[in-house]
């Protein structure tokens, strides 16, 4: 086992208190949008092995099939495939979508093929790597996720009462579903001159008074005053708002557009770095590499809560096998809960405290709130404590993938998706 030292993305749209406030230590003055835990290149966790610091990629790499175990290496080959972080949203991210496995590989390949740096700020692919993501909420978290409703998307531009709006209104009443969400879309992504601004207005009137979209056209508001003109006020006018409880997980697969408007989470991801942005951000936009990899269907949006598993463990089940993450809540009587060796694991405490003790040698570690170990392959360990503790591993035959899973979260959940 290893305490992990991790970095902090300082993101713009980060909170300036939130992970400071859990890892208890000083703000920095500044946004402190994620902590990320595991070998993504970018920023690699550290360990000591008594030897000094060292990035946890340089480690896997020096010894892949102890660290990975076998499946791991045979079915991703030699790196940690998946990425846990802490998430904390004060502003809005920016509209996105993330590829599918052969669009990723494509479009790296093609990228590469043009000589475009792999750190060039204009850059699509980073990788050849799908990137499905599941956020978990520590506190109430709001976001935007997956198309909604043609024509309920219609009343809603309805609502704004402007002319301009109009024609994209009738098109999503009278035209097939997946036709009309992308004709919308790819002429919100180039709205005429003008129109970001005057629909920015509207949404802030609109939200001042009392009707069926006003919950949902208070959170535009705030996107509005973040971007102001930003045409992807636009594109996120046509998503589903979507409120998680503490404890609630949203899953997000590929071409599903997204956007995660505020709160504290506990988010697990392929280890990827594609994202296709189409506004509100300052960061590189490709509308033309975006339409080609969203779906145009309207689904609904679902909650997704843990299922109970062995030991006390609670999983939230996706259908990929980059990653499984689940739960556990530690009451200090409790037996120790085991945590099976045969795959790279990361246990982060969200809450109170938790130490781990190693089935081989009996040596412990523990962790308090934005803590975390990573526990090799090649080693087992168990957990005692008094609090909330998330483990992220592989998917590889350790749960199955839920029914219904594809795009969002699967049909066991909780539709969350209402306008009112």
């Amino acid at each position: 086992m290893d305490l992990l030292a991790n970095t902090v993305q300082p993101y713009a749209w980060g909170s300036r208190t939130a992970i400071p406030d859990l890892l208890g230590t000083p703000p920095t003055g500044g946004p402190q949008a994620e902590l990320w835990m595991g070998a993504h290149p970018a920023a690699p966790s550290r360990v000591d092995r008594a030897h000094g610091p060292l990035p946890l990629d340089r480690v896997i790499d020096a010894d892949p099939l102890t660290e990975l175990g076998a499946p791991t290496l045979r079915r991703f080959g030699p790196r940690l495939p998946f990425l846990l972080k802490l998430l904390a949203a004060d502003a809005p991210l920016s509209v996105q979508v993330h590829p599918d496995a052969a669009r990723a590989e494509a479009g790296f390949a093609r990228e590469n093929a043009l000589g475009v740096p792999l750190d060039a700020p204009h850059r699509s692919y980073r990788d050849p790597h799908h990137k499905p993501e599941m956020i978990v909420a520590l506190t109430r978290f709001d976001g935007l996720c997956g198309f909604r409703d043609p024509r309920q998307c219609a009343d809603l531009l309805d609502t704004l009462a402007l002319p301009g709006l109009r024609p994209y209104a009738r098109t999503l009443r009278t035209r097939p579903e997946e036709t009309a969400i992308a004709e919308v879309f790819t002429g919100f992504l180039a709205p005429p001159a003008g129109l970001p601004g005057a629909v920015a207005r509207a949404v802030a009137a609109a939200a001042a008074h009392p009707g069926p979209y006003r919950n949902d056209l208070a959170a535009h508001a705030e996107v509005a005053r973040a971007h102001p003109g930003d045409p992807g006020l636009l594109a996120a006018l046509m998503l589903r708002r979507v409120e998680l409880e503490p404890g609630e997980a949203l899953f997000l697969g590929s071409g599903v557009p997204h956007a995660y408007l505020s709160g504290l989470g506990v988010e697990v991801m392929a280890s990827s770095d594609n994202v296709l942005r189409c506004g509100l951000t300052s960061k590189h936009v490709d509308r033309d590499e975006l339409v080609r990899v969203v779906r145009f269907t309207a689904r609904p949006g679902h909650v997704l809560t843990p299922a109970a598993g062995e030991a006390g463990e609670e999983v939230y089940p996706a259908p990929v096998d980059d990653f499984r993450l689940s739960r556990f809540r530690l009451r200090g009587a409790d037996r120790p809960r085991p945590l099976a060796s045969g795959a790279p694991q990361i246990v982060l405490c969200a809450e109170g405290r938790a130490e781990a003790a190693s089935a081989a040698t009996g040596a412990t570690l523990r962790i308090g709130p934005g803590r975390s170990l990573y526990v090799p392959a090649s080693e087992a360990v168990s957990l005692t404590g008094e609090g909330v503790v998330f483990r992220a591993t592989v998917g590889l035959g350790s749960a199955a993938p839920a029914r219904g899973l594809s795009g969002t979260v699967g049909q066991q959940a909780k539709d969350t998706a209402s306008h009112g």
